[in-house]
C-alpha cells in the first residue's frame, strides 16, 4: 500500500514510529508537511500539489495535523478525501474533536460522563456560572488551549471571579469546569484504534501541579481499565467519529469522565508506559479497512 503521513515534522517520535511500523510491513510510505501541499480545486479531477510535484494517489493518509494548523491541515485532508484517500480519521471528525464546546455537546447529548462544564460570554453571568459548576475549586480553560496550555486552577471563589474577568475582558473564549478534587491529579489516557482500546497509562501530574499532562512533568504508568472506562473510551471516540483517538478520562466518585478526546494522540508516552506497538496497530487496522472513497463525508462537510 501507498500511505501518507500528514506531519510538520518528520522527526517527532509518532511519526518516525508511524513510518517504522508501515515500513516493516513492506508498504510505501511518505510525510508530507500539509502547510507545503495545495490544492486544485476548481478542477473537475481534484488533484493536490507539493513542493512543485503533482502527488499521486495514496491508498490512505494518515493525519497528525496540529491543533494550531486545524483549519488549513483539515482543508488538505478533504482534499485527499475527494480524491479518493482513505483517511484514518476524517476532516470532520477531526474539526469536531478540536472544537472543545462542540465536542463536549455531543458526549453530554449521548449521555457520557463528563465534569459539569459551563460557558458564558458575558461579566455579568460570572457568579451564576461558578454557582453553575458547583463553586469553587474550578477549573477554567481556554477553548484553543493545548498540552494544558491555557488551563487555571482557582481555588477559591475570589481567585475565579478574578480569572475569568480577565479572560473575558481580553475576549477570550473559555469554559468554567467542576475540580475533580478525587482524581489527585492524575488522569487516564485510552488509546483507541477501530473502536477498542489497544492501551491505556495513568498520567501523574507533577508535585503540586494540577495538570496531568506530561508535557508538563506528569508521570506516565502501566492502569487496568474497568469496563465502565472502556466503554465510555470506545463511545466518546466513536461519537467524535474517530478511529484513532487518546481519550482522556478522569476516575471521580460518580464513574468515569471524559475530560478530551484527542485525534492527533501522541505515541511516546503511551508506547513507553505500556510496551505495546501502537504504531503497529495503527498500521494493521488501515491494511484491514482502507479503501477507496470510503469515507461518511467524501470531503463534502
Amino acid at each position: 500500500m501507498k500511505i501518507a503521513i500528514l506531519s510538520r515534522n518528520p522527526r517527532l517520535y509518532s511519526t518516525k514510529r508511524l513510518v517504522e511500523a508501515a515500513q516493516s510491513r513492506g508498504h510505501e510510505v511518505r510525510v508530507l508537511d500539509h502547510l507545503r501541499c495545495y490544492m486544485n480545486i476548481s478542477s473537475s479531477k481534484p488533484t493536490l500539489h507539493y513542493r512543485g510535484e503533482d502527488l499521486p494517489v495514496y491508498d490512505s493518509v494518515i493525519p497528525r495535523i496540529g491543533a494550531s494548523v486545524t483549519f488549513y491541515g483539515t482543508a488538505v485532508l478533504r482534499q485527499l478525501e475527494m480524491m479518493g484517500v482513505y483517511p484514518v480519521n476524517e476532516s470532520v471528525a477531526i474539526s469536531r474533536s478540536r472544537d472543545k464546546l462542540r465536542s463536549l455537546q455531543l458526549l453530554s447529548r449521548k449521555g457520557i460522563g463528563m465534569p459539569i462544564t459551563g460557558f458564558a460570554n458575558s461579566p455579568d453571568d460570572i457568579q451564576d456560572l461558578i454557582k453553575m459548576v458547583g463553586g469553587a475549586p474550578l477549573v477554567i480553560k481556554l477553548l484553543e488551549g493545548t498540552q494544558g496550555i491555557g488551563v487555571v486552577l482557582a481555588e477559591t471563589k475570589k481567585a475565579a471571579e478574578s480569572v475569568i474577568e480577565a479572560f473575558l475582558g481580553l475576549n477570550a473564549n473559555i469554559m468554567v469546569q467542576e475540580f475533580i478534587k478525587e482524581a489527585g491529579g492524575a488522569d487516564i489516557r485510552c488509546f483507541v484504534v477501530g473502536g477498542k482500546v489497544v492501551a491505556a497509562m495513568k498520567r501523574q501530574g507533577a508535585e503540586g501541579e494540577f495538570r496531568s499532562n506530561l508535557h508538563r512533568g506528569g508521570s506516565a504508568t502501566l492502569v487496568k481499565l474497568t469496563p465502565a472506562e472502556r466503554k465510555t473510551a470506545v463511545n466518546a471516540a466513536q461519537i467524535m467519529g474517530l478511529n484513532v483517538a487518546g481519550v482522556d478520562i478522569l476516575r471521580s466518585s460518580r464513574g468515569p469522565v471524559v475530560m478530551e478526546v484527542n485525534s492527533s494522540p501522541g505515541l511516546e508516552g503511551i508506547e513507553k508506559a505500556t510496551g505495546k506497538d501502537v504504531a503497529g496497530m495503527i498500521i494493521d487496522f488501515i491494511e484491514k479497512t482502507a479503501k477507496p472513497h470510503k469515507t461518511k463525508t467524501r470531503g463534502k462537510g
